[in-house]
């Protein structure tokens, strides 16, 4: 039978040396048939799985079934045939010479037949090994070929090759070439593995950080609108320092109390409530004079401490004209004396303390400053003849001060003594609409300790105070600027006392000072104000004015009984 032309091949017509020998006959006729035999249990990959059937041998991708005939196809366009002599060599049509050129062909002769069911060779191409492990050799480059028939074939076609079946030359024994994916992505690197696992570790994390600050948010507001669940327990802050400072308000409050005391005085037409303080061990107190006033001669007098005891009390003295008394308790042991400051180095602004029971609230601290010095006042008069009138060169705070208050120690941030609480300055008409007794509007006043002091130790001492005087009458009438001497003295006498310290400097009648001490005087008040500031005795410069001519006088403190 003649030979079938293959594509590709391109073999120059009347070539000489094209000639070739003829094959048996039914060589290329019928399909070869492989080595082995069919598998009658159809085992895979030939047909369905078979219980008994041998596996098949395994065949490498790439290498025909021996006695199988595979076309050799050209290389790809502008590629070398040079290229394709690292391939190894197959049973096949031999390669021939240049592009253009026959092959020569043995004689029939010289070809030997080819075995019962093999595959013809091309000639001259020797035959290849047929022991296990032989190597093929190689073909020479060509780009012609002729089958043993000596037929010349058409010159091979430049095109690409046809695409490859993935399938025809896969290898179930070799090594993957890579992970297999089911989408054809391809797939991620290490790197790209740990950035994906950080990106979704960062989402889980934003994400479970709003759901928990969604729910935190719901069961707050739940909370807050229906008032939580459980008890309620209020919060409450930890024991804090027990101690206070020494010049702190609760640090004089805690030095003075103890000294500080509450006068209950009950007489035959009146009674009240006033505050005191103790002068020394013996148990004499200082308080004010209208605190005591109600017991009169028969009355009773009750003292309680701030730790709650309490004792009866005498009166030692009392004097209307400075609103002092001294009363004394007797079988009281563990006395604390409050110490005496000065009242003169007080200053305008310092921090002062009230102690008292107003309204018979015992050991009450209020807290305040010194707002002014020498403050001129008067207080009582409620007889009518004036000998119920004390006449006060007072310090003035807005430390809250109510009755009740009265007698009790104003003190300074030492925890001393500066004044005695004797008046307040009420709104109005200093009563109540329901008749009680007005409180404060921060208008206090307090005798300075300096003048207290004294009075007192002549209270203990004689039982009686004097009075500094300058020896004259004084208009109580007078509307001008100053205290004018009286025309006439009470009962007929002369205003100016005869032998007096006022006749010594040289006083009369009708004339009017207006200045004690170099501070300037308005009222006849006034003037008594700054005269019992003194002691008996203090040497002391008047300004008066007499027929429109100005004089300076210098006198002598006397003294009088109280």
């Amino acid at each position: 039978m003649t030979s079938r032309p293959i594509p590709g091949a391109d073999i120059p017509r009347g070539s000489e040396a094209g000639a070739r020998a003829e094959a048996p006959e039914g060589v290329f006729g019928e399909r070869p048939k492989p080595l082995h035999d069919p598998d009658p249990y159809s085992t895979p990959p030939y047909g369905e799985p078979g219980p008994w059937a041998p596996a098949p041998p395994v065949q490498h991708p790439g290498t025909p079934a021996h006695g199988t005939a595979v076309p050799q196809f050209p290389p790809p366009h502008g590629v070398p045939a040079a290229a394709q002599a690292a391939a190894p060599a197959m049973p096949g049509p031999a390669v021939g010479g240049p592009q253009g050129a026959t092959m020569p062909s043995a004689s029939p002769e010289s070809t030997p037949p080819p075995e019962p069911g093999g595959t013809p060779v091309p000639d001259g191409t020797p035959a290849p090994a047929q022991g296990p492990g032989a190597a093929a050799p190689a073909p020479a480059p060509a780009q012609g070929v002729t089958y043993s028939g000596g037929t010349p074939q058409p010159p091979v076609a430049h095109t690409a090759p046809p695409p490859r079946d993935p399938w025809q030359n896969y290898d179930p024994w070799a090594a993957a070439p890579g992970p297999l994916q089911q989408n054809g992505a391809a797939v991620p690197s290490k790197d790209q593995r740990r950035k994906r696992a950080r990106k979704t570790l960062v989402l889980g994390a934003v994400l479970l950080a709003l759901g928990s600050g969604g729910i935190g948010g719901a069961v707050g507001s739940y909370l807050e609108r229906n008032g939580g669940i459980g008890d309620v327990e209020l919060p409450q802050g930890g024991d804090g320092a027990q101690g206070r400072a020494p010049d702190s308000v609760a640090g004089i409050a805690a030095s003075a109390l103890p000294s500080v005391v509450t006068l209950h005085v009950s007489g035959a037409d009146a009674q009240g409530t006033g505050t005191g303080f103790v002068l020394d061990k013996r148990g004499h107190i200082l308080t004010n004079n209208h605190v005591v006033e109600p017991a009169g001669d028969d009355g009773e007098i009750s003292v309680t401490f701030s730790g709650g005891e309490t004792a009866k009390a005498t009166v030692v003295g009392r004097d209307s004209g400075y609103d002092l008394a001294v009363v004394k308790v007797t079988g009281v042991s563990g006395l604390k004396p409050l110490p005496l400051g000065n009242s003169d180095n007080v200053q305008v602004g310092d921090p002062v303390v009230a102690i008292g029971a107003p309204f018979e609230l015992s050991n009450t601290v209020t807290s305040g400053i010194i707002s002014a010095k020498e403050r001129p006042i008067t207080a009582g008069g409620e007889k009518g003849d004036g000998s119920d009138v004390s006449y006060v060169d007072a310090l003035q705070t807005d430390a809250p001060i109510n009755p009740g208050n009265s007698g009790g120690p104003l003190v300074d941030a030492g925890a001393r003594v500066i004044g005695i609480n004797s008046a307040i300055r009420s709104a109005g008409t200093g009563s109540d609409p329901e008749g009680g007794q007005a409180g404060s509007i921060g208008l206090g006043f307090a005798i300075p300790i300096n003048q207290g002091k004294r009075v007192a130790e002549e209270l203990i001492n004689t039982g009686r105070a004097t009075h500094p005087v300058i020896g004259v009458t004084l208009d109580m009438d007078y509307a001008g600027d100053g205290a004018r001497v009286g025309t006439e003295g009470n009962g007929g006498r002369p205003p100016v006392n005869v032998g007096g310290p006022g006749y010594k400097a040289g006083i009369k009648a009708g004339d009017v000072i207006t200045e004690v001490g170099g501070q300037r005087i308005h009222s006849g008040e006034e003037l008594i104000v700054k005269i019992r500031a003194h002691r008996p005795g203090d040497r002391l410069e008047l300004t008066l004015q007499r027929d429109g001519r100005v004089r300076k006088v210098t006198l002598t403190l006397g003294s009088s009984g109280g």
